[in-house]
């Protein structure tokens, strides 16, 4: 059976401004950057968690036809594919002012929620991401 989940796949319409942002703002490091011929195989983590990646990967050929390309660049450029990466902070407050004063669009300020802290930002690309500290988890009543 399936026994872990080694990267998620986000669409960037540049791969070059995407690790600017990644790497640049928000503070990943690159695992792998590799040109296979028909793509550039980019991949960012954060730091401390190689085993868990993100893809940056530019719609096109060979996985989509020009076609669809053109519609998935269209609908990611409005934040409507579907992209979104959930991280974790150990201070929401601190983490947020760190972006901002590094250029980060905020998209939704510090909010309360049922398991914490957490506020909304979005790559260059229209990518949804929320950046979350967690509230401890109740103890097993008993």
């Amino acid at each position: 059976m399936l026994s872990s989940l080694r990267i998620s796949q986000i669409y960037v319409l540049d791969q070059d401004q995407a690790l600017d942002f990644y790497v640049g703002r928000l503070g990943l490091e690159v695992n792998t950057d590799v040109d296979l011929g028909f793509m550039r195989f980019l991949t960012v983590n954060v730091p401390g968690s190689p085993d868990r990646q993100i893809l940056l990967e530019k719609p096109g050929p060979p996985m989509i036809d020009p076609e669809t390309t053109e519609q998935v660049r269209d609908l990611l450029t409005k934040g409507r594919t579907g992209g979104h990466l959930f991280f974790t902070t150990d201070d929401a407050a601190r983490s947020c002012e760190e972006l901002r004063s590094q250029g980060v669009d905020i998209t939704q300020e510090l909010t309360e929620q049922a398991y914490g802290i957490d506020f909304g930002l979005r790559d260059p690309f229209g990518n949804h991401i929320r950046v979350a500290q967690m509230r401890e988890a109740p103890a097993p009543a008993g």
